[in-house]
């Protein structure tokens, strides 16, 4: 069990760092000191309470990153409640879904998002809560509640029950051990089955206190966030930790475009950045491939010292797009691409990759950059977790990565099947990730088990390798590499954008795709020859970490 407890972090880091600023909504321009939060924390106490909410009552929270929402999800979980943060993105019916299966009480909710919904598909839930601003307006009550009157009456409790006004001294809340239920988690992953990962007090400090222990952020510092907060690797890192450390968030508000990021990083200046690799993968092919790729940049990076000043202009560039005050670029959520991560190694730009899951919280390895090993993910975290791989020899023999620790998961609630599955007999959590381990215990993911397609001999097919390679070939803006009848077929969806500002005719594309095709081939094993290449119109539909959901394409 994890020494510190969860709800005491925020108890003394609201006490402590009461007159700094907590949380900024860039898009409202709008800031909320640690003393504010605190306040609005003890409002939205007062309704739960008032609402006959009981410790351990499940409360559905949904809507885009906001302070609203991130105040009431810490105030769900002071409150001794359990918090059932859901993706905005998810369709109405996996919503109405998942308020049923996770038996929720109450829902703080945007108002667009339950204007989307069916109130007669929710028996369950008594009343719904705006989180559209402050002013916790009352969208649904079942008949017979008394919700919309004590919202009407929050600040006259606020002022009977603070009649001195709100201190420091008044924030006590409730006492949760680590082991409780605090989260419910609902998946939405590549395997299109979501589940609710079932997380305690005790994972999420598990996580939090490491965050500490590596030093990501100190108090006073800035982050911001663009991660869907409704997902464990954004929650955890920009908003739970952040808020635990006296740090300042500043919540985007808005999709990620580098154009919005490179806006508010410039205004922000960011201290630490975390991220998923899409959003390093655009700035890579976007604005540097295009330089580098140039003939006379291509003669002058074979000279060792113009060289140099070369990948020290682009490091320099790169560091200024992003803000230029960050020690380091955490990327994660989803594999980064080999020739990516090789290029920005190479030119010693301070970046990580991590790697985790929902089911722990969702961290299990990390390293900080000084001593990031390429093609790895970090060794698995000290004094917190283990890992071992699945495979008579770890080392060198690829397996499955099992692990076990503080931050794994409690199980899926309400399903004893899928929880019993994804556990060995010994008590492992089964990640159902390909790889192996270094003496250090340093994790080197080689795909998912899931994805793992067998070549004509029984090789091993990792359709992740081959992907990685097609996608920095020509007019490629993604791919799927999947099999049909026994061979290897790659769907393709093109970078019509660079395609335009190039001027090539779209008519050129089969021919283009077929010259990747045979470029590819000659990078590849016998057993991994792409036959074909399928040119897909759209973009492939992803999950919120942004990678592809690839059950959909599989026949």
């Amino acid at each position: 069990m994890v020494d510190k407890n969860l709800i005491e972090l925020y108890e003394n880091s609201f006490k402590y760092n009461w007159d700094l600023q907590g949380l900024s909504d860039y898009s409202e321009k709008k800031t909320l000191y640690y003393k504010d939060l605190a306040r609005e924390i003890a409002r939205i106490h007062i309704l739960l309470s008032e609402a006959q909410v009981k410790k351990g009552d499940k409360v559905a929270l949904i809507g885009k990153n906001n302070i609203p929402w991130c105040v009431t999800y810490l105030a769900v979980l002071t409150y001794g409640a359990v918090i059932v943060p859901i993706l905005q993105d998810f369709h109405a019916d996996s919503i109405q879904h998942i308020v049923n299966h996770s038996e929720s009480k109450l829902m703080f909710a945007s108002t667009q998002i339950w204007d989307s919904l069916d109130e007669d598909y929710l028996p369950a839930i008594r009343g719904v809560f705006s989180i559209n601003s402050f002013k916790f307006s009352c969208l649904y009550e079942q008949k017979g509640e008394r919700l919309s009157a004590i919202v009407e009456s929050l600040d006259n409790k606020m002022a009977e029950k603070y009649p001195n006004g709100f201190t420091a001294d008044d924030i006590k809340y409730a006492k949760v051990d680590n082991s409780e239920l605090v989260l419910i988690n609902y998946t939405s992953g590549t395997t299109g089955f979501s589940k609710g990962v079932m997380l305690s007090a005790n994972n999420l400090a598990g996580n939090i206190t490491h965050a500490h222990y590596l030093k990501l952020l100190f108090r006073g510092q800035n982050i911001v966030s663009f991660l869907p907060l409704a997902h464990a690797y954004g929650c955890a890192f920009e908003f739970l930790y952040s808020l635990t450390e006296g740090s300042h968030t500043t919540l985007l508000g808005k999709a990620p475009s580098p154009k919005i990021l490179a806006e508010a990083f410039a205004e922000i200046k960011p201290h630490l950045i975390i991220s998923v690799p899409l959003v390093i993968e655009k700035i890579y092919k976007k604005s540097i491939l295009p330089k580098i790729e140039k003939p006379a940049i291509k003669m002058a990076l074979k000279i060792p010292i113009v060289r140099d000043q070369i990948y020290a202009k682009i490091r320099k560039g790169m560091m200024e797009g992003l803000g230029g005050n960050f020690h380091e670029v955490i990327i994660g959520g989803a594999a980064l691409n080999g020739e990516v991560e090789a290029f920005l190694h190479k030119i010693k730009f301070p970046f990580t990759v991590g790697y985790g899951m929902t089911e722990c919280a969702p961290l299990v390895s990390y390293d900080h950059n000084y001593d990031f090993i390429p093609t790895s993910c970090g060794k698995v975290l000290d004094n917190i977790m283990e890992v071992r791989i699945d495979s008579e020899d770890p080392y060198n023999v690829v397996g499955e990565i099992q692990v076990r620790g503080e931050n794994v998961m409690m199980g899926y609630y309400k399903n004893e099947e899928a929880t019993k599955a994804a556990f060995t007999e010994d008590g492992w959590l089964k990640t159902g990730d390909l790889g192996t381990i270094d003496k250090d215990y340093r994790i080197f993911i080689r795909g998912r088990s899931k994805t793992m397609l067998l070549g004509p001999s029984g090789q091993n097919i990792f359709p992740e390798e081959i992907e990685s390679k097609l996608n920095n070939m020509p007019f490629v803006l993604e791919s799927l590499v999947v099999e049909r009848n026994g061979k290897l077929v790659a769907l393709t969806h093109p970078d019509y954008e660079t395609m335009d500002a190039a001027h090539v005719d779209q008519e050129m594309l089969p021919a283009i795709m077929e010259q990747n095709r045979q470029n590819l081939n000659k990078m590849l094993s016998n057993y991994e020859n792409i036959s074909a290449i399928q040119i897909y119109p759209s973009e492939f539909e992803k999950t919120p970490k942004k990678s592809i959901k690839r059950y959909l394409y599989d026949n």
